[in-house]
Parts: C-alpha cells; sequence; structure tokens
C-alpha cells in the first residue's frame, strides 16, 4: 500500500538535505556577523557555563581560603577574607550582567527563529488549505458523500493571521 516510488525518496531526501544546509549556512553567516563585542560576551559567557570554569573557581578559592587559613604555611594576605568576599561579590556582579546580555541575544535570535518559523507554517497552511480544495473539488465531481462534510469545508477555508 505504499504510494512512494522507490526513485522519489532519494530526491525528497535531497530535498531535505538542501534545507538542512541551507539553514545551517544561515546560522554560520548569522555567527559570522556577530560584533567584537557580542564574540567577547559569547566566550565569556560560554566560559562562566563550563566545567573548567567550576573548576577554575574551586581551585582557586579554596587555595585562597587555604592560603589564608595558615596551612601552606605561608604569610596569610586575606585572613578575614573580605577581600575574598569583595573579589567574588564583583565577579558576581560581572558575570552575571555578561549572562544577562548574552540571553537578550539570544532571545533576539530566538525571535528571528521563530518567525521565519512562523511564515513557513503560514505558507505550509495555505498549501494544505489549497490541496484540501482541490481534493473537496474532485470528490464532489466523483458525487462522494463526504465532500459535503461541513468540518471538511472549514478546514478548506484560508486563515488569515491579521484577523486574530
Amino acid at each position: 500500500m505504499n504510494t512512494i516510488k522507490n526513485e522519489e525518496i532519494p530526491q525528497m531526501a535531497k530535498i531535505v538535505e538542501r534545507n538542512v544546509n541551507a539553514l545551517l549556512h544561515r546560522k554560520k553567516e548569522d555567527n559570522k556577523k556577530r560584533s567584537i563585542r557580542e564574540k567577547v560576551i559569547d566566550s565569556i559567557t560560554a566560559f562562566a557555563g563550563s566545567l573548567v570554569s567550576v573548576y577554575f573557581h574551586c581551585t582557586f578559592f579554596g587555595i585562597w581560603v587555604i592560603w589564608n587559613l595558615g596551612l601552606l604555611n605561608l604569610k596569610p594576605f586575606d585572613a578575614d577574607f573580605i577581600k575574598l568576599a569583595t573579589f567574588a561579590g564583583v565577579e558576581a556582579i560581572f558575570l552575571s550582567t555578561f549572562i544577562l546580555i548574552g540571553q537578550k541575544r539570544i532571545n533576539v535570535l530566538t525571535d528571528k527563529w521563530a518567525e521565519l518559523d512562523l511564515q513557513i507554517s503560514l505558507l505550509t497552511e495555505h498549501e494544505v488549505t489549497r490541496i484540501m480544495s482541490l481534493v473537496t473539488a474532485i470528490a464532489k465531481k466523483m458525487e462522494i458523500r463526504e465532500a459535503h462534510d461541513q468540518e471538511i469545508v472549514e478546514l478548506s477555508k484560508d486563515i488569515h493571521p491579521e484577523k486574530f
């Protein structure tokens, strides 16, 4: 009962591959168009969100604490840990700012891709509606009873997004 011919499958695969490659190319082009500021922010947030960052901070702060507790037999430089708290607080302020800026950029990109997805969905809806109209007309010509089903009539109408 399979209606797809074997010689059609590679052609469909080529179309899917072409579309995927087009999207990947578009993503690469968007990445190339990033400003230096965006690249710096992306690098900082990528580092901040990595396990390397966790290991670095654990090591750095661990040595700081062990040193200032006098466990390394070295003279403590921050015995009350005020410098550590200040440093960590300032770092947190900057990291959260970079992360928020990066998130804002990601939201803009997400909106852009959502708009593209909506355009494709509306085009698909229009194509399906046209196909339903054509099939319904064929069914009426062949005097098939289901062609007059009210649900099919409703589904065959074009959707106008500006009315919502």
